[in-house]
């Protein structure tokens, strides 16, 4: 009975439904977000987005009004989160009524019927955010069903799999030196609604610039530019030399079959610290949903609990995870 002494709204939001064990759910409430529905697919190798993407949840449900399912790469066979199990991701079925999906995948080889969940919804036009490294988000098998989508697909009619076609870029190169050499994030459109409250410099991250070759033709527009520092502090100077001229996009709008699309190779769980880089996924998310008209320059990115991010790297995943070790706490 003392929970009645909690204020109802409150309550509300702590009580977290965890509708199954498997993925997250942090509800909607009030704010320009309300009544919209946002799935957040997680799964990579080495950019811990089994923790950026509970917290970027938590900030679009708590502070935006946004309801939010957040999805794993989960072991069947003991539940926990394991990020190099490639087939499987559950609850796609989320996806039916998303408003925005943002993935964070990395070579995935999903069992067809997770897959097709993911197709029909990206072929329907719906919006969609891609984070680090889902410019190469599958790699399937040539004798798979779903083979055209893998980042390495060759054939014309479907160059560059799900990346290329969709966002616009597939896995070319690390631009910067990865691990030595962090981003910082120039403005190239100061106009545009998801610059909104972004300044040079406000966009940092240690993960390093990728290599991107935007098609010449079509809608690819570039938000933020990757600026290459000589370290891993956001105060190191530019590198001097060609990697900065021209500097790589690092965020940017591409539209797929009149669905908004917004990618940026930056996002790891360590970039998230950066408010920047919190500020700029959620004016993307408003941006593509086609709530532009509320993005504000002092909305609230702030952190969600405690966030210690793991430091990204191949195997530093933090084994022995369920999704509910990430639930509001």
């Amino acid at each position: 009975m003392i929970r009645f002494c909690v204020p109802f709204v409150a309550f509300l939001f702590v009580s977290v439904t965890l509708a199954d064990e498997r993925w997250l759910e942090f509800p909607g409430g009030d704010g320009p977000g309300a009544g919209k529905h946002i799935v957040l697919v997680s799964g990579d190798h080495e950019y811990r987005s089994e923790e950026a993407f509970p917290q970027l949840g938590k900030i679009l449900s708590k502070h935006h009004g946004f309801k939010c399912t957040v999805l794993f790469a989960i072991d069947p066979e003991t539940g926990e989160i394991n990020p190099e199990n490639v087939t499987n991701i559950p609850g796609l079925e989320a996806l039916d009524d998303a408003d925005l999906v943002v993935f964070g995948l990395r070579f995935r080889n999903l069992e067809d019927d997770q897959m097709k969940r993911i197709v029909d919804y990206a072929e329907a036009g719906r919006p969609m955010i891609a984070v680090r490294t889902s410019t190469h988000s599958f790699n399937i098998p040539g004798d798979r069903k779903y083979a055209k989508y893998s980042w390495n697909y060759g054939k014309p009619e479907y160059q560059g799999g799900f990346g290329k076609q969709i966002f616009g870029e597939t896995w070319v190169s690390h631009h910067g030196q990865h691990g030595r050499q962090s981003t910082r994030g120039i403005v190239a459109d100061a106009a545009h609604p998801i610059a909104t409250g972004i300044k040079d410099g406000d966009v940092w991250g240690p993960t390093d610039v990728y290599g991107i070759r935007l098609p010449l033709s079509g809608d690819a527009h570039t938000i933020i530019k990757g600026q290459v520092l000589v370290g891993m502090s956001p105060d190191d100077k530019p590198l001097e030399g060609k990697k900065n001229d021209p500097m790589m996009p690092v965020g940017w709008t591409r539209s797929y079959n009149d669905g908004r699309t917004f990618t940026t190779t930056m996002g790891s769980a360590d970039d998230l610290p950066s408010e920047g880089v919190r500020r700029m996924l959620v004016n993307a998310a408003y941006w593509c949903i086609g709530l532009e008209d509320k993005i504000k320059p002092d909305s609230n990115v702030d952190l969600v609990g405690k966030y210690v991010p793991t430091k990204f790297g191949f195997g530093k995943y933090i084994k022995g995870k369920k999704p509910a070790d990430y639930d509001l706490k």
